[in-house]
């Protein structure tokens, strides 16, 4: 099961990097979204997948008696989920209004702040 998350998580990687790019800002903020849900899902692997033993310690022991699952990437799972929506809200929105205010979506014809008589600045190295 593990494996099969870990390609899960690598693939949700590869897609998101290819996905953030790209030149149109829509493909980008779809990238971030991906991005933050590859993030999730590899901290919540991390934890060990054990649906069968609770993560809970008897009274009578210090430390758990089976091996069990981590609650921690657990609980910091639901922290990550909640800040990776408030990143993508954020950037949904500045990128709606950067299309309100410039009329496109493509990265290149984006560039406002430079002169139009000017050459490109170098695009690659």
């Amino acid at each position: 099961m593990e494996t099969i998350l870990a390609i899960t998580v690598g693939a949700f990687f590869a897609a998101s990097i290819y996905l953030m790019l790209s030149r149109k800002l829509v493909r980008v903020l779809m990238g971030i979204a991906i991005l933050g849900n590859a993030v999730n899902l590899l901290i919540f692997t991390s934890g060990r997948l054990l649906r069968e033993v609770p993560p809970i310690i008897p009274a009578h022991a210090y430390v758990p008696e089976a091996i069990t699952a981590n609650p921690l990437p657990q609980a910091l799972v639901l922290t990550a989920i909640v800040i990776s929506f408030s990143f993508f809200a954020f950037f949904l929105v500045l990128g709606y209004r950067a299309y309100q205010e410039l009329g496109t979506d493509d990265m290149l014809e984006m560039r406002v702040a430079e002169p139009v008589n000017e050459p490109e600045p170098p695009l690659g190295y």
